[in-house]
């Protein structure tokens, strides 16, 4: 630890992040001795920081619960964190690309300069999300999940009535999306918020129920791949293609696919989709010649494909 303010700023980083912590913990975690860490202790509580010892055979420390703290102070890998956070926040798809940078600015200012220096390396351009969510909308449903309170909106173009029990706000590719559940189909919905009207609060409370595999993140991105539970593709299935068209159709491919030497000049190429038939035409779309190795629904699925082009094709 380089001083006393150093290591104060870890101090209370540890205390905002985690309530109650064990003395040997924390004075492990700063390296320095059960005196010191009382020391430091004291020092923030000299600062207005209302840091109360924890009863205990090994007593502890812990920040009082709706303590009004001082303005905040940060260390260095905070620092930088929110500074590069907020550079990248125009791809998150939240309208909030001048207000972030107006953030941005007011912490760069009064950043140290080395930490400036630092950030100023990193030259990110952020390309805006495909679509912008009103920061409102996003304030009005995600006071709705924290609240667990009924959710009333209006959806898509046609504004069409919606009654959900909102779980989580989750950000995927540029976009965000509402998981919620919907009464009237017994199911799981997800919702894009840019689509999403909220009307007045309904006020009305309801008990939160167990996302399918305990993983919001992942239960959303199964449900895009046409997965019930697991994040993984329901249809998966191999080609052979020469190693020279594999190298030139790796680069657009999907990011899961996964290509292996065969031997003999040839790869194997593994892909999914949400069905045969969708495999089947990614495939087809690679525009170069493979064989299908398997299972036989993916067989299948190509050979009506093949058809259905050729019939296409006569007119």
């Amino acid at each position: 630890m380089s001083g006393p303010s150093s290591r104060m700023l870890s101090l209370l980083s540890l205390l905002q992040v985690h309530r109650d912590w064990a003395g040997d913990e924390l004075a492990t975690r700063l390296a320095v001795s059960p005196r010191t860490l009382r020391r430091d202790v004291d020092r923030l509580r000299d600062l207005g920081y209302r840091v109360e010892s924890v009863r205990g055979p090994a007593g502890g420390y812990r920040l009082a619960a709706g303590s009004d703290l001082p303005p905040l102070l940060f260390d260095d890998e905070q620092a930088v964190a929110i500074a590069l956070a907020l550079a990248v926040a125009p791809a998150s798809g939240a309208d909030i690309a001048e207000a972030a940078t107006r953030a941005l600015a007011t912490v760069r200012q009064v950043m140290p300069e080395r930490l400036r220096n630092r950030v100023d390396l990193v030259d990110a351009v952020a390309a805006p999300g495909r679509t912008r969510v009103d920061p409102e909308v996003l304030v009005a449903v995600g006071e709705a999940v924290r609240r667990h309170e009924v959710l009333r909106f209006g959806y898509g173009e046609r504004d069409t009535p919606h009654r959900v029990e909102p779980h989580a706000v989750v950000a995927r590719n540029g976009r965000w999306y509402l998981l919620a559940w919907d009464p009237e189909h017994d199911d799981w919905r997800t919702y894009r918020v840019d689509r999403i009207v909220p009307r007045m609060p309904t006020r009305l409370a309801f008990t939160p129920r167990p996302v399918p595999g305990g993983d919001v993140t992942a239960f959303v991105s199964a449900r895009f791949r046409g997965s019930s539970t697991e994040d993984v593709w329901p249809c998966t299935g191999s080609v052979l293609m020469t190693a020279a068209d594999a190298e030139r159709i790796a680069p657009f491919l999907p990011e899961d696919a996964v290509v292996e030497p065969t031997g003999e000049g040839r790869r194997r190429v593994t892909l999914g989709s949400w069905s045969w038939d969708g495999l089947a035409g990614v495939l087809a779309g690679t525009t170069v010649p493979f064989t299908v190795e398997g299972p036989e629904e993916l067989r299948v699925a190509v050979e009506a494909l093949a058809a259905r082009l050729l019939d296409a094709g006569r007119g």
